[in-house]
């Protein structure tokens, strides 16, 4: 049985049980959470991790970290050196989205190396093999999409994105709304161009029920992809997204009812003011499934900062309900990211999910903050570093500016506050 359907039989199964115990819940909780859809627990069948990531409502916020090669850097070992740094900085997931190289290799090196789960997105390889084989991404076939979902399941991916919300009237409506970035998703722009030049409907629609079996056969979580997410402020909560969101929520629906577990991805750039909305309104229409956020990115003119963009709305979503933010780097909308770029953005998403678990009382959030002020107020330095989001960083800071009285810092040295008012309090 799957995940959900061993949640609905009142199966707790180990992954739960591992679920549970690092988020210091019942496990009656966490199966629960998965029987109903609320909580997915991503565990191909045919994998193992170390532990399993529980994602969804009442659990801690996960971030999710992508890495994968293109089409003008395509380097193994490089791919593997970003998901070790992105797993030591403390990445709860990552997604392999490779479009260039010998791509099954570095999938399923990935894929061996990690010990978190992971994703990825079938319809990238399924273009790029059509590309090799002399044919162009709106050549491919039904077949061979469907064919990549089967292959990655069986390499033992956790979970993977669908773009099957993006469907022939979708297109329709993107050309008469005005769009200002029309398709920024990679997924969404193949599947679009396949429709508007096969004249047909998105297979990923038409035959979800084939990835549905794929999915249940192997377990794998389905993570309905945005296709039409907005990839600029003005086309934020605009009716092409909310179209989306919409078959999305229907889709969810089917899945669930077939035995698969299944989340769904959000936004994109979206105005502070829009965000909470957009959770809420997420929730509702896909009855509580977990929600996957791309940032959101709050301004488009963060160039070389985007990781502290996502993270501003990142925490605001987290903080409305949002349980699952996709980190975005410093390289965002410029580069391939480099090792350092993953290991900043896995950083700043971390940031925004700790602020939204604390706004949400997420169990033991606030004890973390609480613990480091203590230690800060009583000036022990190494203590209150080991508890940081990022240890190493903050000790080069400490090391490398040693205060005159070690039991202060630079910043004040003896001047420092909380030395005075202990002194005189």
């Amino acid at each position: 049985m799957t995940q959900i359907e061993s949640a609905r039989a009142g199966v707790t199964t180990p992954q739960m049980a591992s679920v549970a115990a690092a988020e210091n819940r019942e496990p009656e909780y966490i199966r629960q959470g998965v029987a109903e859809g609320t909580i997915v627990v991503p565990a191909n069948r045919l994998r193992e991790v170390s532990s399993a990531c529980g994602i969804g409502t009442g659990l801690r916020t996960k971030v999710n970290a992508n890495i994968g090669s293109s089409p003008d850097r395509a380097v193994v070992d490089e791919e593997l050196a970003k998901l070790h740094v992105a797993c030591d900085a403390g990445a709860d997931a990552v997604m392999d989205l490779s479009i260039g190289g010998d791509t099954d290799l570095i999938r399923r090196s990935i894929l061996d190396s990690s010990n978190v789960p992971v994703g990825s997105v079938p319809l990238y390889d399924a273009a790029v093999k059509a590309v090799e084989a002399g044919k162009s991404v709106v050549d491919m076939t039904p077949g061979e999409m469907i064919a990549a979902f089967e292959t990655h399941a069986r390499d033992g991916m956790d979970f993977f994105v669908v773009h099957c919300g993006v469907t022939r009237e979708s297109v329709d409506r993107l050309r008469t709304e005005g769009r200002l970035a029309k398709i920024v998703s990679r997924g969404g722009a193949f599947a679009a161009e396949w429709m508007v030049h096969n004249e047909a409907e998105n297979p990923l629609y038409e035959r979800f029920d084939e990835i549905l079996d794929i999915a249940k056969e192997y377990d794998v979580t389905l993570s309905l992809g945005d296709g039409l997410r907005p990839g600029c402020l003005a086309d934020a909560t605009d009716r092409c997204q909310v179209q989306e969101l919409i078959i999305q929520g229907e889709l969810a629906d089917r899945a669930r009812s077939a035995g698969v577990q299944v989340m769904i991805e959000g936004p994109g750039h979206m105005p502070l003011d829009q965000i909470a909305m957009n959770v809420q309104l997420q929730k509702r229409i896909c009855r509580g499934a977990p929600f996957y956020v791309l940032g959101p990115l709050v301004t488009d003119v963060a160039l070389g900062y985007d990781h502290i963009s996502a993270a501003i709305g990142g925490a605001v979503a987290a903080a409305a309900g949002a349980d699952f933010l996709c980190y975005v780097t410093p390289a965002e909308h410029l580069a391939l990211p480099s090792v350092q770029d993953v290991k900043e953005g896995v950083i700043a998403a971390r940031i925004a999910a700790h602020a939204g678990d604390v706004a949400k009382g997420i169990p033991g959030a606030r004890e973390w903050d609480d613990s480091l002020a203590a230690h800060r107020r009583a000036r022990r330095w190494d203590e209150q570093i080991n508890l940081a989001i990022d240890p190493e960083t903050a000790r080069q800071y400490r090391s490398g500016n040693m205060p005159v009285l070690d039991d202060v810092c630079t910043m004040c040295g003896k001047y420092c506050s909380m030395k005075g008012i202990e002194e005189f309090l």
